[in-house]
């Protein structure tokens, strides 16, 4: 079913304009204007499920972050057909330079702490669990996973092995930039691979999608938990490499399932060149 479509069956018979959104490279997004109001149809690409996306988990995950004021209201649920329509936000887009500012950085860190700090929401995020996830759905679907992937697994049986058992809070784990806004608040949005998992893995996804430096890690550390000692310097370059594992392999997998005209081979290749330079880095600090 077509947006237009889909907008006249849940509004019908009222006037309405229905415009896509840009910048998803999972889902089709719309804005849709009826009534007076604003709202943002979400329809799942194809073959999400592969992806470990749960769209019943993603409802609840955007409602909780709805209700300690980081994410946009949710209006409704079809859940039949798995489309989210939640409150259109009147914000403007960051920068990324503007995100490695120290006050940004603040205000970030304390909109991820309030939701790390929310009630428990369904599901599970495991970083190591994931990408094993994901080559094996690729292999599945007749996907060749590149022998990079072998050699970033032993490095993320090593991190896991060395961090040990985390605590659980709920987390976003898909901080890319196209994900905030601002409208006075720092809002964050598409919560669809949310879950109950590691609060370093959101600080290091954040970190990495927005090029952070060793002085930006240290002042998101100081902003999140009120200083930046070694072991959490280390722990936040631990899951640098685990964030690009993940968005490596979701690039290896999405090649072989998307309908969407994007270069995910180039995506995995690039996310790979760059968790080897997070390896690089993790063995030379030691």
């Amino acid at each position: 079913m077509d947006a237009e479509a889909a907008a006249e069956r849940l509004w019908p018979g009222r006037p309405k304009v229905v415009r896509p959104l840009a910048g998803g490279i999972t889902n089709m997004n719309f804005r849709v204007d009826v009534d007076g109001r604003s709202y943002v149809l979400r329809m799942g690409g194809a073959k999400t499920d592969l992806l470990g996306i749960d769209r019943s988990i993603e409802r609840a995950a955007a409602t909780r972050a709805a209700e300690v004021g980081v994410g946009p209201p949710v209006e409704r649920f079809i859940e039949a057909e798995e489309w989210l329509i939640t409150k259109f936000i009147e914000g403007r887009a960051i920068p990324i330079e503007e995100m490695r500012q120290p006050e940004t950085i603040r205000r970030v860190a304390g909109a991820l702490r309030r939701f790390h700090s929310a009630g428990t929401i369904p599901g599970r995020f495991d970083s190591h669990d994931v990408v094993e996830l994901y080559a094996r759905e690729a292999e599945e679907h007749g996907v060749r996973v590149p022998p990079a992937y072998a050699r970033a697994r032993v490095i993320s049986e090593r991190i896991r092995e060395a961090r040990g058992r985390q605590q659980q809070v709920p987390c976003h784990n898909d901080l890319l930039n196209a994900n905030f806004l601002d409208d006075g608040e720092i809002r964050i949005v598409d919560w669809e691979y949310a879950g109950m998992g590691d609060r370093f893995f959101d600080l290091a996804n954040f970190s990495v999608n927005h090029g952070f430096e060793a002085d930006d890690d240290r002042a998101l550390l100081v902003a999140y938990f009120g200083a930046a000692g070694d072991a959490h310097l280390r722990e936040l370059r631990q899951m640098k490499f685990m964030s690009d594992f993940r968005e490596a392999m979701w690039g290896v997998l999405q090649s072989g399932i998307s309908e969407l005209d994007f270069d995910f081979a180039g995506y995995a290749d690039k996310h790979f060149a760059r968790l080897e330079r997070h390896a690089e880095e993790l063995f030379s600090a030691g």
